[in-house]
Parts: structure tokens; sequence; C-alpha cells
């Protein structure tokens, strides 16, 4: 048994990486391909069993529960989160260091084409038992169990505006769930709030294209689909529909930015200021609702 320790000791230091960039990248890797496997999963599921293994409420909590648990797979390690544009919107605020958004870009992406595999490979056998197997567009179709297209009444235009607001929506809860000014989330449920904003996300925003709103949840498996069977039409299709989910979400994330800051995060983060500084504050003032221990952080 003492051996056994000992081997499995020098095995663990052997594969131990001491990069530390490295590590967060892979584990964002980790958590963002369980976002993707669990929720591409419960979509595959409705898709090829025609209905009756799923409905549009089972993918939602599906994805909800994905980001929760990719979230606490790779959250201690990385900071979870499992999303391109989460990562831009921290090192907005100068919270992220902008040598990680390169690095978990790639990872995230990565490890949702890996995630995509798995559900391929998974249902590969239902997949050719399903009409127009490889099909991208009609009414038989199943690229999109593994990246998002628009929905026949949508444009270009709208799409992009859905994408947009869907992303501000999401920076903007999840600014609010990392703010350590504004109602502090328990340790350890930060993720269970992400999820359940994942959730009402798809809910609410998910009929036009299906909320991708993470451009490497839907960059990795579209490079997926293009290369097992799908081929190049997963970029040109709907007059090259997949820059949207790519591109839009940044402007999201500014938009999200933005609004958060200029209308929450500014005035608590200021409050924490001033209480840390009585001295450069008003004589008179007519509430304190600062909470305790308020970490400072720059506006």
């Amino acid at each position: 048994m003492g051996r056994q320790k000992v081997y499995l000791d020098k095995l663990s230091r052997f594969f131990q990486i001491r990069n530390l960039l490295l590590r967060q990248a892979l584990a964002e890797c980790l958590g963002t391909l369980i976002l993707v496997m669990f929720g591409c999963g419960a979509v595959a599921q409705l898709v090829l069993s025609g209905g009756s293994h799923g409905m549009f409420l089972t993918v939602n909590f599906a994805f909800g529960f994905a980001a929760t648990l990719g979230i606490l797979v790779c959250g201690q390690v990385s900071g979870g989160h499992l999303n391109p544009a989460v990562t831009f919107a921290l090192c907005l605020l100068g919270r992220e260091p902008w040598k990680k958004f390169p690095m978990y870009f790639l990872f995230q992406t990565i490890g949702a084409f890996f995630g995509s595999a798995i559900i391929f490979a998974m249902y590969y056998d239902a997949l050719w038992d399903h009409p127009g197997n490889f099909h991208v567009s009609g009414p038989n179709a199943t690229a999109g169990i593994f990246a998002t297209y628009p929905g026949k009444h949508l444009t270009i235009v709208n799409g992009f505006f859905d994408q947009i607001i869907g992303t501000a929506a999401l920076i903007v809860c999840i600014l609010a769930i990392v703010d350590p000014h504004n109602n502090s989330i328990p340790q350890g449920l930060e993720a269970f709030t992400v999820g359940f904003v994942v959730l009402v996300i798809g809910l609410s925003m998910g009929f036009n294209s299906g909320y991708a709103v993470n451009p490497a949840r839907d960059l990795g498996p579209r490079i997926f689909t293009a290369m097992a069977g799908w081929g190049t039409e997963v970029f040109t299709a709907r007059n090259g529909w997949f820059l949207v989910p790519i591109f839009a979400p940044f402007l999201g994330t500014i938009i999200g930015v933005m609004i958060y800051q200029l209308m929450v995060g500014c005035h608590v983060e200021g409050e924490a200021r001033d209480k840390k500084n009585p001295e450069q504050t008003e004589n008179v003032r007519l509430t304190n609702t600062d909470s305790n221990n308020a970490k400072e952080v720059n506006c």
C-alpha cells in the first residue's frame, strides 16, 4: 500500500504543470467541455428522438445545470469563465490580465470542440438512423445539435441584435454576482447562480437562434461538424451566420460592462471607498447601506 502511494505521488508530480496560466487554461478547457457535452447532449436527445426524449424546456435546464457543473469543476483553478465574453468583460474591468484572454479563448474553444465530439460519438448510430443525418438546413437538419443556426424568420441584422442583447444581459448578471459590493453571493453558490442566469436567458431569449452568447461554445462545435461530415456549409449557411455568434457577443460584453458600471458598479464601489476614507465624505449622511468588509475595486 505504501509503495503504491509513493508511485502515485511520483506519477502525479510527473504530470504536474508548473505554468499557472496553462493550468488555468486546461481547467477552462475541461469546464467548457462539460458545458457543451451536457448541453448539446440534451439537444441531441430532442432532435434525434423526434421530441420523445426532450423538449425546449429540458434543453434550457441542461445548459443551465451544465454551466453550473462546468464552473464547479474548474472554478477554483481558473475562475470558471467557460465563455470568452466573460473573460473579455473581466479584462475590460482590469480584474484579469489581458494575456489570459487569447489563452482562455483558445482552450475554451478546444473544450467545446471535444465536448461536441463526445456527443457525436455517443449518438453516432442515432445520427445515421435519422433522416437527413448530415444536413445543415431543412426540416431534418442535425447540424443545429452542435452549433447555433438562425430560425427561418431571423435576419442577420436581427440575429446580431439578438446576440448582443443576450450577451449584455448575461454579463450584467454575472458582474452583479461577482461584485463584492453588491449582494455578495455566499461562497460556493456562485456557480448555481450563474447556471440560473443561463437558464433564464435560454427560457426568454432562445427562440431566435438558440442563445449561443458564447463564441467558444459555438465555434468549437462548428469546426467539429465541418470536419465530421457536415462540410463547409456550416460556415456558409444563411449568408455566413457563423460570424454573428463569434463577434456579436463581444459587442454585447462592452455594452453589458458599461451598463452595469454606470448604473450600479461605480456607485457601490464609490460607497466602499467612502467608507474606507470617511474624512473625504460629507459630514452628514442620510443613509448608510454599504455592506461590511467591502473590497476596494477601482472604477
